[in-house]
């Protein structure tokens, strides 16, 4: 069975590929090669291949370059393009940086007045107490002489009545007791208007006293609206700001009432002694003003250990975003936890809240990391810096130089990495920097207004 199938394949073989001979002549003798049918078919299958290799790779090869080239041309234009976007965030960035800056003057300047409309209300308010007790003392003057001047009416009409009686029986017989009598007359007369004189003197300093009193109460319903407007346009802002950026400001001013350590603590209410009275309706209203400067002071303590700041002040270039996107190492997709900034080697990197440092070191991916603990469970990164200039456990205010920009770890050219994390989890660090921005801009248009 076998020699048969071997005949059958030697007489194909030999009909495509009949044998050949190859003659080597010299000068003594002649030679020749013989060339096998299986041996030519081997050897062109051998060259078949050889060509079909070449061929293939010869088109990877230009595949590949064509398609390198067209990734370059679109790499080159991508680049062109978020070039010119960096370009417009960075110079949005120096105005609003400019605004925010602004912003912060005109807010310290509000508290300033706020201080200072505070302290003049408490002066007005114990001046109105005092003017209410001198009513008070005046009205019971008022009442003791008119109850004295009645007596002297009724005392008069006894003594007049008195005298016209006996004036007859006495006018014959003893004209001195009668001098006397009208004498004594005069000078009742003269005391009684005495006292409708003062009466009369009582009765309008009561009313000069009350006109003073509304006056005062009018200044101090101008102040009170001056404070409430001031503390609204300085709470509301603050509060759209940390909404924006996801978090809640009742569990903000809650912490921060729990771990507070300023100087003289949170604003207290204003206490009047009020004799078990009901409190008056312009304490009630300075006890509110002063719970919303108290929620004002919460705030401005909360936002100094929010990240409501950018990490870098220099001119850099936003290379990429929070989010999933192409990795330039493998090309393949992958979560991108934080943002990018590329700029130039050395450049500072800056705290963007107040914390406690938690890590300063070499981290696989990272390279040199700098990483701060900041309150409500807030964490951020600065990642693939050339230098480090903090430690582990230091105490870091906003604003500090904690770091130099650099290329180490997993990278492909000089920037910052920089990450917030709530509880462990990323969130776009974008979110906290355009929340302080769109706070600071809406108050600078109120202000314009």
């Amino acid at each position: 069975m076998r020699t048969r199938l071997a005949i059958k394949t030697h007489a194909i073989m030999e009909r495509w590929f009949p044998e050949r001979r190859v003659f080597l002549k010299s000068e003594n003798d002649t030679r020749f090669i013989r060339l096998k049918s299986e041996t030519q078919f081997l050897a062109f299958m051998g060259v078949s291949v050889v060509v079909a290799w070449g061929i293939v790779a010869t088109a990877i090869v230009l595949m590949d370059s064509i398609g390198a080239s067209n990734f370059r041309d679109q790499a080159r234009r991508d680049q062109l393009m978020f070039q010119d976007r960096l370009n417009a965030l960075s110079a949005e960035r120096d105005e609003r940086a400019v605004e925010a800056m602004v912003a912060q003057e005109r807010f310290n300047t509000a508290l300033a007045q706020i201080s200072s409309m505070q302290s003049e209300l408490l002066a007005s308010e114990t001046r109105r107490l005092e003017l209410e007790t001198g009513i008070d003392v005046i009205q019971t003057t008022l009442r003791s002489t008119m109850k004295a001047r009645d007596t002297a009416r009724r005392k008069v009409a006894d003594l007049e009545a008195q005298t016209t009686e006996t004036a007859q029986i006495a006018m014959a017989a003893a004209p001195a007791p009668l001098n006397l009598m009208s004498e004594a007359l005069a000078e009742t007369a003269q005391e009684r208007d005495n006292m409708l004189a003062d009466a009369e003197n009582a009765l309008q300093e009561r009313d000069e006293i009350e006109r003073e009193l509304k006056l005062l109460r009018e200044s101090n319903d101008d102040i009170f609206r001056q404070l409430e407007a001031a503390v609204a346009v300085s709470v509301e802002p603050l509060d759209a700001m940390f909404k924006s950026a996801g978090l809640s400001p009742d569990r903000l001013i809650a912490q921060v009432r729990r771990g507070y350590s300023g100087q003289g603590g949170p604003l207290t209410a204003i206490s009047f002694s009020t004799r078990g009275e009901e409190p008056s309706p312009d304490q009630t209203r300075a006890n509110r003003v002063l719970g919303r400067m108290d929620t004002l002071n919460m705030y401005r303590i909360a936002a100094e250990k929010v990240p409501f700041a950018s990490p870098i002040r220099d001119a850099v270039r936003y290379t990429s975003g929070f989010g999933y996107r192409r990795d330039p190492k493998t090309g393949g997709r992958r979560m991108h936890n934080g943002s990018d900034f590329a700029g130039s080697m050395g450049t500072n990197i800056y705290a963007t809240a107040d914390g406690v440092v938690s890590h300063a070191g070499w981290l696989s991916g990272f390279g040199k990391l700098v990483k701060i603990k900041h309150d409500f469970g807030i964490e951020t990164y600065y990642a693939h810096n050339s230098r480090i200039l903090v430690k582990e456990g230091q105490r870091i205010s906003r604003g500090d130089h904690i770091a130099d920009m650099g290329n180490t770890g997993r990278v492909t050219g000089t920037h910052l990495h920089y990450e917030v994390r709530v509880d462990g989890t990323p969130v776009n660090p974008m979110t906290y920097i355009k929340a302080a921005n769109n706070v600071f801009k809406k108050q600078d248009q109120r202000a314009r207004k």
